[in-house]
């Protein structure tokens, strides 16, 4: 999870550069080569909310530390970094926070 700035033209602005084929070639290169098969990323209001789906090889540590390496990500962070806020709640320098999930339609009993 994820804020942006309460500000409609920053939003909408956020929205254009995720639209498909905007966003840097060698950011999507990145996300996949790190084992990410999906990535869905949710807008209600100004809160932001990502899914992935990943490969048994996904390391998040591995994947931070390429993506620090790798100033074409580093440059689109960057970018973003003008558009997002971090959580009240999040730790210092932390991104996006990891939600718990509570619940799964596909975990509960039939009946």
């Amino acid at each position: 999870m994820l804020d942006l700035k309460s500000d409609p033209a920053l939003i909408e602005r956020y929205r254009q550069w995720h639209a498909p084929g905007n966003v840097p070639p060698a950011v999507i290169r990145a996300i996949r080569q790190a084992g990410i098969t999906e990535m869905e990323i949710h807008l209600c209001g100004d809160r932001l909310a990502m899914i992935i789906e990943v490969t048994d090889a996904y390391d998040p540590a591995g994947k931070a530390a390429a993506d620090a390496a790798d100033p074409d990500v580093q440059a689109w962070e960057a970018l973003m970094d003008t558009f997002q806020r971090p959580l009240p709640w999040a730790r210092q320098g932390e991104k996006w926070v990891p939600a718990d999930r509570i619940f799964s339609l596909s975990a509960q009993p039939e009946g």
